[in-house]
């Protein structure tokens, strides 16, 4: 590097300005980060691919652009794709066999939206296959590490974009969360991370899941990291007709403008049904507590009878959409196909057995047992009454909250291993992330503390397309604390 100025854990504003006052290039800064990974992350294997040809002469290009004097807050800045985006030229795996040669022709709307704004692609990061899963442990490419402990996991689905950012690998990456997948591991891992409103961020070019559940996101450690990224990242897209035309020029202008504290402190909802019995962590977020009601907010208790519904109903609407949505792998038109198949049905038989690991057959069996005839309306039309009632009950909350304050994830980071034969135990990571998702509303967590060595984290839950005052919430909250500055000690920037 041409400056001695550590970048590794820089937030993104400060990187963009020393872009632009020439204290270093971004192919210098590229270089920089290029050179983390390869140093590093054979420890955590938060990368599928590495794209280096691609990311310098993408830098090239920005450099070329910031002395034009036609950068925009993200020129030159390097980042990291979850593996489900599509990438034009680019291997797009989603972490399964499956998909394990799959060069996608075309870009998602997400990566050619942060392309334009002259984003640097540093590559794709490792996940749970096809994002189904709560501690990235069923990627065909082998579980990723948590920096904060490489034995124990990193958070799913979303695990190896936390794992890159927490070890500095990469400044920000963008994240997906059907049920949680990029809040939970950002909880793991001392991140910040948001999912969006449904329908805020383009799903055009993300390989689906469940399509009524996923949106894209961004894992930083700057609650201002994120809004840059929102930024470029949101807005309708003719490409995807669940995309929504809500305009919001407050997020158009995030990243010029990082969120400051709210101009009035808002009114935050505690639902007791998510701290009832809660053991690790409660001290950590009553302190958090403490430090808002310090800056301003007003705190008052509140209930979402519905919320304990949640995991099952999710588990069968999702299961529900991943078993249509994962038909199209059949061994014909593209993905693994089997050798040798001696008939279609032998084809498609061996090579979705073949392509698929177990928890994404668990999860389209269940979810075409929902569907089928004489399950459907016992299973799935009631999971679906569900999802309307945990809606209806955040609806009637935020008639008299602002924003709703829970944990993000039952405990820490557990070891690797400890869960994979219990997928029940698995699930309830998600629990209080869950709901969220089912009323399509946006969230946030925070880390908050640690126990044991281990980072904590905190959940705001905002009405729909309140990310305004989850990101200047989040702002007020990290302008009192300094957990989002802590850094694993095995990375040192």
């Amino acid at each position: 590097m041409s400056t001695p100025e550590p970048t590794a854990f820089t937030p993104l504003a400060a990187l963009a300005r020393g872009l632009r006052e020439r204290r270093w290039s971004s192919r210098e800064l590229t270089r920089h980060f290029l050179d983390r990974i390869a140093r590093h992350d054979g420890a955590l294997r938060s990368f599928i691919t590495v794209t280096e040809e691609r990311a310098l002469a993408q830098a090239d290009a920005a450099d070329r652009r910031l002395a034009a004097g036609a950068a925009t807050p993200l020129t030159g800045i390097p980042i990291a794709h979850k593996d489900l985006f599509c990438t034009d030229g680019v291997l797009t795996t989603c972490g399964s066999r499956m998909l394990a040669n799959f060069t996608a022709p075309y870009d998602a709307t997400v990566v050619a939206r942060l392309d334009a704004a002259g984003a640097v692609t540093l590559g794709k990061t490792n996940m749970d296959e096809f994002a189904m899963g709560s501690s990235n442990e069923n990627s065909w490419f082998g579980p990723v590490g948590n920096p904060w402990d490489p034995t124990r996991v990193p958070g799913g689905s979303s695990g190896g974009s936390a794992a890159a950012v927490a070890a500095g690998l990469a400044p920000v990456a963008t994240g997906t969360d059907t049920g949680g997948s990029i809040r939970q591991p950002a909880a793991f891992c001392g991140l910040a991370g948001i999912k969006p409103t449904y329908g805020r961020v383009s799903r055009y070019g993300m390989v689906a899941f469940a399509s009524s559940l996923d949106q894209a996101g961004v894992f930083g450690h700057d609650v201002a990291d994120l809004a840059a990224m929102l930024a470029f990242m949101c807005g309708h897209d003719p490409l995807d007709s669940t995309s929504s035309d809500v305009p919001d020029p407050w997020l158009m202008q995030a990243a010029d403008t990082p969120p400051a504290a709210p101009a009035r402190a808002p009114v935050i909802g505690l639902p007791r049904e998510y701290f009832s019995g809660l053991g690790t962590g409660a001290d950590a977020l009553d302190a958090a507590r403490r430090v808002l009601e310090a800056a301003g907010c007003r705190f008052r208790d509140i209930s979402l009878p519905h919320s304990p519904m949640a995991i099952p109903a999710y588990y069968i609407i999702a299961g529900a959409e991943a078993s249509t949505n994962l038909s199209r792998y059949d061994g014909v038109r593209f993905g693994h196909r089997c050798e040798n198949p001696q008939n279609l049905e032998d084809l498609y038989r061996r090579s979705r057995t073949e392509g698929f690991g177990m928890e994404v057959k668990r999860r389209i069996l269940t979810g075409t047992y929902a569907l089928s005839v004489g399950y459907f309306d016992a299973y799935y039309v009631k999971a679906q009454q569900l999802r309307r009632l945990i809606q209806n009950d955040f609806l009637a909350a935020f008639a008299d909250v602002d924003l709703i304050l829970t944990p993000t994830a039952p405990g820490v980071a557990f070891p690797r291993g400890d869960l994979a034969d219990d997928p029940i135990a698995m699930y309830q990571q998600d629990i209080f992330t869950v709901p969220a998702s089912l009323a399509g509303l946006p969230a946030m967590s925070l880390p908050c503390g640690f126990h044991a060595g281990l980072p904590l984290g905190l959940q705001l839950i905002g009405p729909h397309f309140g990310e305004r005052a989850l990101l200047e919430t989040g702002a007020l909250f990290q302008r009192d604390t300094d957990w989002h500055r802590r850094h694993p000690e095995g990375f040192p920037a």
